[in-house]
């Protein structure tokens, strides 16, 4: 499916029409020589060292002037924080920032929603609805009727459309008046139409926002319970910061592979992608004699291959990093084709080097100064949507460890 046979298992219509009303003919939603084009043009863009230096710089700025701030606050007031929310409104100012050169001021209000995020949420939302749905044309019935949650749905990414075009144009009167490093000033200098842009950019905030916020929120979670493990995360990170609390720089991210570890056994066990379909353009056999006839979906289930006892052995529900280092503390490599958390083949992730940047950048900052400690005891809930989330948050206490 992703790499052998991938001409064959493309997303297909079926899907691509689950999604298409809010993410249009965007990276993640088309197939053929379209994929193919808007591959070719982010993979250029995400190779860029300007890129790279611009992601570091924007997470400094929103991780010391914000994030850090709002912990400090959280702590001096003892007051609980649902550390999801806050990861998931930190995530978007940074993915806006990168992606549109915009700043949505998330984590600057605990108690608002801005309208954009509202109705990308809600957008979301319907969409996976959509794809849950037993019977497609139900949905399908209620869009051509404009009625329910297809009407609410048409409305929000109305609203979603209207934002992103608005920056869009006050984008383009701007850009040839400064030197602007977000993707949205690449794309407009490379001298694509509004829509095509405005689809792509749809596809990288999706992307940018839910998956890191997923993969950190059950990370801080998985700290709580193993504080051993906690205790060697933040032994690394102090012995090469030095124990400063200054701004993290790249090549410090990069030398933390023992954090690198953590991230990718808690991505094990909990997904932000849980499954992905394709849909077979003809007839075939799978290596195991499996058939699949031309029009057939076809799901992998990252999920649960995670916790497979043949894939990852007898120890597959316990969370231990160690698995992924090697005798000399070097990351071992891993097959994506074991590892799918971020696809394999033709399909890869792009992001996977600027969200292993963020993440590690939060979790650095983070666990270096502050004690987490969850409100509940209970293990909380795995949820499967279009990127998989904590059902009624991960509420905190934050504490500083310096006291």
């Amino acid at each position: 499916m992703l790499k052998t046979n991938f001409i064959n298992y493309p997303k297909g219509k079926p899907f691509t029409d689950i999604l298409g009303d809010f993410l249009g003919r965007g990276i993640f939603n088309v197939d053929g020589e379209v994929w193919s084009a808007q591959r070719k043009l982010a993979s250029h863009e995400f190779s860029t060292n300007s890129l790279r230096e611009f992601v570091v710089k924007t997470l400094e700025e929103v991780v010391e002037n914000r994030l850090i701030p709002l912990l400090i606050q959280a702590a001096k007031s003892g007051k609980v924080l649902d550390l999801q929310d806050v990861l998931r409104r930190f995530a978007f100012d940074t993915i806006c920032k990168v992606s549109l050169g915009t700043d949505p001021h998330c984590l600057d209000d605990l108690s608002h929603v801005p309208l954009l995020v509202e109705s990308f949420d809600n957008s979301s939302l319907a969409c996976a609805m959509r794809g849950m749905a037993p019977v497609y044309a139900i949905w399908k019935s209620k869009r051509a009727l404009n009625l329910g949650s297809e009407k609410k749905l048409k409305e929000n990414v109305k609203r979603v459309h209207c934002c992103i075009d608005k920056i869009i144009e006050e984008k383009k009167q701007k850009i040839v008046t400064a030197n602007h490093m977000d993707l949205l000033s690449r794309l407009l200098l490379a001298g694509h139409e509004n829509e095509v842009v405005r689809d792509m950019v749809i596809s990288f905030l999706i992307a940018g926002r839910d998956t890191t916020s997923s993969a950190l929120t059950w990370l801080f979670w998985l700290t709580t319970n193993h504080h051993d493990i906690k205790d060697k995360m933040i032994k690394e990170i102090t012995s090469i910061n030095n124990g400063d609390h200054k701004a993290l720089e790249f090549d410090e991210l990069k030398e933390m592979k023992y954090l690198a570890a953590c991230l990718n056994e808690s991505m094990r066990l909990y997904p932000p992608v849980a499954w992905d379909s394709k849909h077979a353009a003809k007839d075939d056999i799978l290596p195991d004699g499996t058939r699949v006839q031309k029009g057939n979906r076809v799901t992998y289930f990252q999920y649960g291959m995670g916790r497979m006892e043949e894939i990852w052995g007898k120890d597959r529900l316990e969370f231990k990093p160690e698995r992924w280092m090697d005798e000399n503390g070097e990351l071992k490599i891993v097959s994506p084709y074991k590892y799918p958390v971020f696809q394999a083949g033709p399909r890869v992730c792009l992001g996977k080097e600027m969200a292993f940047t963020q993440m590690k950048y939060v979790l650095a900052s983070v666990l270096r100064r502050f004690e987490i400690k969850p409100v509940k005891v209970e293990k909380p809930v795995f949820v499967p949507l279009l990127t998989a989330h904590m059902v009624g948050g991960f509420n905190v206490r934050i504490h500083h460890r310096d006291g």
